[in-house]
């Protein structure tokens, strides 16, 4: 799940020929490890990025692994240097924002975050995946896929739901027609190995690692495959390796419908501000009564039922921005006011981009087989649709494109870290878009990791935000190397109080507000739908 900022994708067998030897040492007719030329850094175009005074470059890489004298396409990179003495320097930091899709650039000011100044011991570098943003060539496929007024979502009639089939079908056709050569080498094991290349052109014998959603799949597929090449490695909101990926959709689809009851919970606590119900109840029968009433006219001409639905779906990724759609709707509501709705829609949904939508089918779609009987779709969304309403087939159709991808599936890695040294594993127990089940799993899998929870907690990947508990024990692991002493069983190891949600302006009771995300991670994060 992608939507907004908000992605993932997964796995895929190393195709053959791609299981390295070490260098010097290739087995006869496996082609020798890629060597990339260093890094050229010049100035960035970002103005955010000059600000934080990182430098910006390319970095040439093999379109296919097993072919690495064959064609090659271009990485964006970014980086800022570490400003502490030589002798207390740490080494790279890689981060990557997840998606699949999600463009990484921005995140390497994301050292600044860091308390007490322990990301100044890194080279905190940022990339755009192959696909995306400023790599080169970047996918889109039809940039107006997510334009206004779409279909309904919910296919009542047999003419909805071939009406959304032949829109998923187009999509990934208009794919196989400018993808090119690249769809076939978008796998998440095809990233790896672009982090092992970066890895190699910044001249690091090991990569510190911060990855956030989808990029905590990235990170365990890397621990995989290269487990001696990871030293500090940090994961928020992470992927169940066992869901990758048609079942972790439908898992997310139980998890957001919990999480927007309780936005309208919020909403109704707060009704002297939005006038919207006094229980989520009430508010959540008005979201489904406007739902009903834009897809038979949508708010001026271009917010029907579909895009109603979706710039909401953020509030089920976390609090921030919940005001703002709370007023957004009160404003729709109480005074037809339309473009704020607009307005919050195209932010999530770049008008004539589809690049980052473009890159997470690539992804996802290739990584592993998705079921080919559009039944078996039909079946297993509509049960789900029965007990969560809200947004099962807003993602059943996001995902649609994956049931005539063009590109040949690979399949799921086996996810070993048990010889990584060590990992700081990070999780809201009610997090939606990557559900607590995913970071258990993961901590059974590396268990040499430790992992902070943070129970009733709803924010997707939300860490160097604000909350000492979590960040605190970032800094320290950073600079020590220390983690949180792991517990016996199955559970976490350390637990923190999640940040308290927001209290709007003008309501009858102050209370603490959620401290603003950094802006580094609002303007970069591409969470999985």
């Amino acid at each position: 799940m992608q939507k907004s900022a908000i992605a993932t994708a997964a796995t895929g067998l190393l195709a053959a020929g791609l299981l390295f030897a070490p260098a010097g040492s290739a087995a006869p007719n496996t082609p020798a490890p890629f060597e990339p030329a260093p890094i050229s850094w010049g100035p960035c175009e970002d103005e955010s990025l000059q600000k934080a005074g990182a430098e910006c470059g390319m970095l040439e890489v093999p379109l296919d692994y097993a072919n690495p004298g064959g064609e090659k396409i271009s990485l964006a990179v970014s980086q800022v240097k570490h400003t502490v003495p030589e002798e207390q320097y740490q080494g790279a930091m890689l981060l990557n924002p997840g998606g699949p899709g999600g463009s990484g650039l921005y995140l390497a000011t994301l050292g600044s975050s860091v308390p007490g100044n322990a990301g100044a011991a890194y080279d905190w570098v940022g990339f755009d995946p192959r696909g995306v943003g400023s790599s080169k060539p970047a996918l889109s496929c039809d940039p107006n896929y997510f334009g206004h007024d779409r279909p309904d979502y919910l296919p009542t009639t047999p003419e909805k739901e071939q009406e959304w089939l032949t829109r998923a079908s187009g999509y990934a056709e208009s794919c196989d027609k400018t993808g090119g050569a690249l769809l076939d080498h978008m796998k998440t094991t095809d990233s790896v190995e672009d982090m092992e290349s970066i890895r190699k052109a910044l001249g690091q014998e090991k990569l510190n690692y911060y990855g956030f959603s989808y990029g905590t799949y990235l990170g365990q597929v890397y621990g995989t495959l290269h487990p001696e090449r990871l030293r500090r490695v940090v994961m928020d909101g992470v992927v169940n390796v066992e869901d990758v990926w048609y079942d972790a959709n439908l898992n997310q689809d139980v998890a957001f419908d919990r999480n927007i009851k309780i936005f309208f919970d919020w909403v109704a606590r707060y009704d002297s501000v939005y006038h919207l119900g006094t229980t989520g109840a009430q508010v959540e029968r008005l979201f489904y009564e406007q739902r009903a009433k834009l897809d038979a006219q949508p708010a001026g001409g271009e917010i029907g039922s579909s895009e109603w639905t979706d710039l909401f779906l953020s509030a089920g990724y976390g609090q921030t921005g919940w005001d703002k759609r709370a007023k957004a709707f009160a404003g729709w509501v109480h005074r037809g006011e339309w473009q704020p709705l607009v307005d919050i829609y195209d932010a999530s949904n770049t008008p004539g981009d589809d690049n980052g939508f473009a890159a997470y089918n690539a992804v996802q779609c290739s990584d592993v087989q998705w079921p080919q009987q559009w039944g078996r779709w039909r079946a297993d969304n509509w049960v789900t649709h029965a007990k969560a309403p809200f947004e099962t087939w807003a993602n059943a159709w996001y995902n649609a494109s994956c049931l005539n991808w063009p590109a040949k599936a690979g399949e799921p890695v086996n996810v070993d870290g048990g010889n990584v040294e060590g990992a700081l594993l990070i999780s809201e127990e009610l997090d939606a878009a990557t559900p607590f089940p995913g970071a258990l799993e993961a901590r059974k899998r590396f268990p040499h990791a430790s992992l902070i929870s943070l129970p009733g907690g709803t924010t997707h990947s939300g860490s160097l935000s604000g909350n000492a508990c979590v960040d605190d024990r970032i800094a320290d692991y950073l600079t020590t190397g220390e983690l949180p002493a792991r517990k016996p069983g199955e559970g976490s190891d350390v637990t923190c109080e999640p940040l308290p949600q927001p209290t709007p302006e003008g309501a009858a009771t102050i209370g603490p507000e959620r401290p603003e995300q950094p802006k580094v991670l609002r303007d970069a994060l591409r969470h999985w739908r």
